[in-house]
């Protein structure tokens, strides 16, 4: 049994599916049955709960093999998280996978980046084969822009000229069930044996960081935008205090939004510009490119494209 925290979030959900698909028997931790339903479809075990209510989280990891381990970003991330390894492990929980930021560092001046920095020096220290997965910036955190680039045809960021190694939240699904479902595997150990560092099989021990195919910027962004939504899309980078006060005014809390310019600061500083082979390594299939992914979200960056019926052939 492997348990699934984040279970409707972008990436857990794509892990949910992605170990569904390998037959892998998967137990999704969710606040919102409803909601995880409609997500996840009928056939994925849920555990109610939340990571504020211990007792539901002791629940959820009871008899589980292994543990996906994510959570929304919140200030109480580090507590929650630590308190989610500390019971797996009581649990006998063998096999944790993290799923971490790819500049997750204690001491980042990034909170996010810290906080994940933090739960990851829990997780080393912990005593259970763990595995780190750091990922990129995700190819979905575009789609909040969808709207406003329909409606204007502009992109706005602070991101200059900053590359980034965005990855679609599918490739992260793929590359945590074959680290989940693998865990173990090459070195031959079935459900009943024993699994300690010693053995080191698999992953554990090893940190990997996600990326995309090639690492690029906002307005090569903008340019894939316009192949694939039909219509101009425009890169506006705009200065990190005018799109902190967008950001507000938009209703994100203030702290978020500077949090949100901080990250920005430090990708067009390079933390995000890396490009590595670990989708293809721990998947054997390589990551989707953003060409791919905005062409299967173009409906969504064009009023005109939004206005056709929708096809055999799909959205284009």
């Amino acid at each position: 049994m492997i348990v699934v925290t984040g279970a409707t979030g972008n990436a857990g959900s794509e892990v949910v599916r992605a170990l569904a698909a390998r037959g892998a028997r998967v137990r999704a931790f969710v606040r919102d049955a409803g909601r995880a339903r409609a997500v996840l479809g009928g056939e994925v075990e849920l555990a109610v709960g939340d990571f504020a209510d211990p007792r539901s989280v002791r629940a959820a990891v009871e008899g589980a093999d292994a543990l996906l381990l994510s959570c929304a970003d919140d200030p109480r991330r580090v507590s929650w998280e630590t308190a989610a390894i500390d019971a797996a492990v009581a649990a006998g929980v063998r096999r944790i996978a993290k799923l971490s930021a790819m500049a997750a560092e204690p001491g980042s001046p990034v909170a996010f980046w810290d906080w994940h920095g933090q739960v990851e020096r829990h997780l080393r220290a912990s005593g259970a084969g763990w595995v780190i997965l750091r990922a990129s910036w995700y190819m979905t955190n575009l789609l909040a822009a969808a709207p406003q680039v329909a409606a204007e045809g502009r992109l706005y960021a602070p991101a200059g000229e900053a590359r980034i190694a965005m990855i679609d939240p599918r490739d992260v699904g793929a590359a945590a069930a074959a680290v989940l479902s693998g865990f173990g595997h090459e070195a031959g150990f079935g459900h009943e044996a024993g699994f300690g560092h010693e053995a080191s099989p698999g992953h554990e021990g090893h940190t990997y960081l996600l990326t995309g195919p090639r690492a690029i910027t906002y307005a090569e962004v903008a340019a894939e935008l316009s192949a694939a939504a039909a219509s101009k899309v425009e890169f506006a980078d705009v200065p990190g205090d005018a799109a902190r006060q967008a950001m507000i005014d938009d209703g994100l809390p203030g702290f978020v939004a500077g949090q949100l310019v901080a990250m920005f600061d430090r990708l067009r500083q390079g933390a995000g510009a890396q490009v590595t082979d670990a989708v293809e390594t721990l998947t054997g299939s390589a990551p989707r490119d953003f060409a791919a992914f905005a062409a299967d979200h173009a409906r969504l960056f064009s009023p005109a494209l939004a206005a056709r019926p929708v096809t055999a052939g799909g959205a284009r």
